[in-house]
């Protein structure tokens, strides 16, 4: 069962790349075609719909993939379970929400496809949309390509040698490393800063990043539109909102709550033992594995690696299900309180309460950080299509979305692993002296190294963006050839045409 369920990963993965290159055409073609049927000014809006419902699909793929995660583990991890009525229950079914996922969205491309092209009315706007400045190396601006594959690379070659383009696609790729980055760490963040469970850490991760990134792609597109910016405009806004994504960014390093104690950590054992060694006097007599956490919180608010090493030797659970130890030689202070059956607890299972009340302002601040972060989305795609030539447009897409991928995408998460790896004060180690994953953490580091990184993305999307700014500004005085800026309002532009 188990290389069944190999191949299954196996041919998932293959899946990936088809929903790759399926995916790709629908942003860059898709775009594109929304990009040439409607208003120059209002082409934010469209695109700011867009992104947001990209980001509702992905809650909404994560809701309907969740419930397999669990029995997917389950049969993996544990060799009990391959043969129990579960998972053999999910080898049959679990292809069933793919398909009716499938089936979704391949009814969307019949309405799809009903679309004429181009749109009606469309002939109405193109004659602004060509008056559109774009700069290309004066050499090749007039050169003829055609769809060979070397035309295909000498067209990308003329876009990377276009370095307003370039720098743009960086700041982009700046935006995507902070998104994905920060999206996948938050949780862990959450979970050890404010000492709350995975489960919660995770609810309210995500209850902050989605609604926050849609709203802010959203409200991104809206006011550019409204506000009817041409490129210099886009490119001011873009950095004074990454501007005040820093500030928010910066406040939340003073928003945390303060580490708890923790026997052999940061604390010692009552006076016994060291911080920084498991074991002291009063459980060396027990034998306890460092290689099994189960913390738990001792009646004098000091949390323990496992009841082993807080010195326990009976346990018991309570009407709650919560399970309660006693007889703990490490643990002599606190408030001793019964329970029913009138045995004196002295630890309970889990973490102890921080009684700290700063996580809702962290969440609040998290959230205003992301939709400004976001805000940055739609005016750096319109400031893209607004420097390429037509003829360029869709190919200028693809090759942004590369340089997003391997500069944003790709390394994001790595780079804030890195933030877990560095902060990391004990790990996970394996009977055979193998390193897992990472149990303990210093909290302060782990701020100071998060804030960093975050503030680290958003400066460098300034400074790539004040390059595109420089250099707009730099190409319109030097092209006199080029044509000015579209009127944002075209009926005053039909009234001024004939009155000439």
């Amino acid at each position: 069962m188990s290389l069944l369920v190999m191949k299954i990963i196996d041919h998932m993965e293959k899946l990936k790349i088809v929903l790759g290159v399926a995916g790709m055409l629908l942003f860059i073609l898709g775009v594109n075609f929304l990009i040439e049927s409607v208003d120059t000014y209002a082409a934010g809006i469209y695109l700011g719909f867009a992104d947001a419902s990209g980001i509702i699909g992905y809650a909404l793929g994560y809701a309907i993939g969740a419930p397999l995660i669990k029995t997917f583990e389950d049969i993996i991890f544990d060799a009990s379970a391959e043969d129990s009525a579960d998972s053999h229950a999910w080898l049959r079914t679990w292809w069933i929400r793919f398909v009716f996922v499938s089936i979704i969205s391949w009814s969307t491309s019949i309405p799809l496809s009903c679309f004429s092209h181009p749109l009606q009315g469309t002939t109405r706007i193109k004659p602004e949309e060509h008056k559109m400045p774009y700069f290309v190396d004066k050499k090749q601006k007039d050169q003829e390509l055609g769809t060979s594959i070397k035309d295909l690379f000498a067209s990308i070659l003329i876009l990377i040698k276009t370095p307003i383009f370039v720098s743009l696609a960086l700041a982009r790729a700046s935006e995507s490393l902070l998104i994905i980055g920060a999206s996948a760490f938050l949780p862990i963040y959450v979970e050890n800063q404010f000492m709350v469970t995975p489960t919660k850490a995770a609810t309210l991760s995500g209850l902050v990043l989605i609604p926050g990134a849609a709203l802010g792609q959203l409200l991104g597109g809206i006011i550019v539109s409204k506000l009817q910016i041409y490129c210099k405009g886009l490119l001011t806004f873009i950095m004074v909102t990454s501007m005040i994504t820093v500030v928010l960014v910066i406040f939340m390093i003073f928003v945390y709550c303060n580490p708890m104690p923790f026997a052999g950590i940061n604390e010692d054992y009552g006076g016994t033992g060291q911080s920084g060694n498991l074991t002291a006097p009063c459980n060396s007599h027990c034998g306890c594995s460092p290689s099994f956490y189960s913390t738990v919180c001792g009646r004098d608010d000091v949390e323990y690696f496992s009841p082993c090493f807080a010195g326990c030797t009976h346990s018991k659970k309570l009407e709650n299900n919560q399970k309660t130890y006693f007889n703990c030689s490490c643990i002599n202070e606190g408030l001793i309180t019964p329970d029913d059956q009138g045995d004196f607890i002295d630890a309970r299972s889990g973490i102890c309460n921080a009684k700290c009340s700063k996580l809702p302002l962290f969440l609040v601040l998290t959230f205003c950080a992301i939709v400004f972060a976001d805000f940055a989305d739609v005016p750096n795609l319109l400031t893209i299509l607004r420097v390429v030539s037509d003829k360029q447009r869709c190919l200028a897409l693809g090759v942004t979305y590369v340089i997003l991928r391997l500069f944003g995408s790709i390394p994001g998460p790595i780079a804030f692993k890195i933030i877990g790896e560095t902060s990391c004060t004990f790990r996970d180690t394996g009977h055979c002296g193998i390193k897992g994953s990472c149990w303990i953490y210093d909290t302060t580091k782990m701020a100071y190294l998060f804030v960093g990184i975050c503030s680290f993305c958003k400066v460098f999307t300034i400074i790539f963006t004040a390059i595109g700014f420089g250099l707009y500004t730099y190409l319109l005085k030097e092209n006199s050839d080029i044509l000015p800026v579209p009127a944002k309002n075209l009926k005053i532009e039909k009234k001024k045409n004939m009155n000439l």
